[in-house]
């Protein structure tokens, strides 16, 4: 069984999407796996601009949704991104092999900029090398695989195509991972805007569900979806867009067929109220949990440190041998021999310098 890495990033509340589409295969396959980790990535989260009190807040709640949904520390290991310095180490190092071309051809980093543009803002460095600094997350760890919804396959591209180019370059160091995609809702729609993914950045909220709205909120959501022309429920993802979510949702939450679900409905309405009411019962055991987390927040505090130390354990032996290959000096030694020797070159130099005074 290979290494399996993949994160999470705290810019908004965490939606059903990021359960269906992700969260999910990580809690029932992906942590029995060897060596998983499965990583806030706050970095990342500064590449726009933000609040700090927000970022960390969201950083909390995330990493205890990620609990909440099964993730299990003694299978796996959760943390924080900012509390492991390899990220950041390596990522430098990848950008010295990246292009400029490359990261201009990202296809989020087009369509964030344009945002940012259009809202007379100035785009950040960082938004546009942070396809580098994901590359740093996967490549450090030596992950064979990455599960990552189709938005994020491009970026794992480019992961692979970067540690391509410096094994060749500098000698075999990192593992060239391969993105994984889910079978099953690997992407859940926007309610009211059924051709764009539910984002958790999106703040459009009446077709955003959030893995913590309250059971009424959810069934209003659901009850106000946009569905399609027409009266008969047809899966058809092209065609009918909003009624292909509702039973691509419904599918994922009961464990049926969008196509033989279908043909159960005969309006619009029942489909929705259906939907709505498997989603609450899918969301209520992760409510509840995260509830009882939150009332134990040095639980949580010691996962997020104990993570962290594993994580590091397992990135720093890559990203030294990472500097080592592209021609940096390693530090000098801080102990024993190394030390003395160091230790009487320092006296002798002082000793030198107070004869010449």
């Amino acid at each position: 069984m290979g290494r399996v890495f993949s994160g999470v990033k705290p810019t908004g509340h965490l939606t059903l999407g990021n359960y269906l589409g992700a969260m999910r295969q990580w809690a029932a396959v992906d942590q029995h796996r060897s060596d998983a980790l499965f990583c806030v990535v706050d970095l990342h989260a500064l590449t726009v601009d933000h609040d700090p009190a927000r970022v960390r807040r969201l950083s909390r709640q995330a990493a205890t949704l990620l609990l909440a949904a099964g993730l299990d520390p003694a299978l796996c290991t959760v943390y924080l991104q900012s509390h492991v310095d390899e990220h950041a180490r390596l990522s430098y190092l990848l950008e010295c092999v990246a292009t400029d071309g490359e990261m201009r051809r990202m296809i989020q980093y087009k369509e964030k900029a344009a945002r940012e543009r259009e809202r007379g803002g100035s785009v950040r460095l960082s938004l546009l090398t942070y396809p580098v600094l994901m590359a740093a997350d996967i490549l450090a760890f030596g992950a064979h695989e990455v599960p990552v919804g189709d938005d994020q396959a491009q970026h794992v591209e480019l992961a692979r195509d970067l540690a391509v180019r410096f094994n060749q370059r500098y000698g075999h160091t990192f593992v060239v991972p391969r993105a994984t995609l889910p079978s099953v809702a690997a992407r859940v729609m926007n309610l009211q805007e059924p051709a764009s993914k539910m984002g958790k950045s999106d703040d459009s909220g009446p077709g955003i569900v959030y893995l913590l709205d309250e059971p009424d909120v959810v069934r209003k959501k659901f009850m106000r979806a946009v569905t399609d022309s027409g009266q008969d429920v047809v899966y058809d993802r092209e065609g009918r867009p909003g009624v292909a979510n509702l039973l691509e949702i419904l599918s994922a939450c009961t464990g049926g067929n969008p196509e033989e679900l279908s043909g159960v409905y005969e309006t619009y309405g029942s489909l929705k109220k259906d939907t709505a009411e498997a989603v609450v019962e899918f969301l209520r055991p992760v409510q509840e949990r995260h509830r009882a987390l939150c009332a134990d927040p040095d639980y949580v505090e010691g996962v997020l440190r104990d993570g962290a130390e594993r994580a590091r354990a397992m990135a720093r032996p890559t990203v030294d041998a990472a500097y080592r290959a592209i021609g940096l000096l390693p530090p000098a030694a801080d102990t024993g021999a190394g030390a003395d020797a160091a230790g009487a070159a320092a006296v002798d130099t002082g000793v030198a310098l107070n004869a010449a005074r």
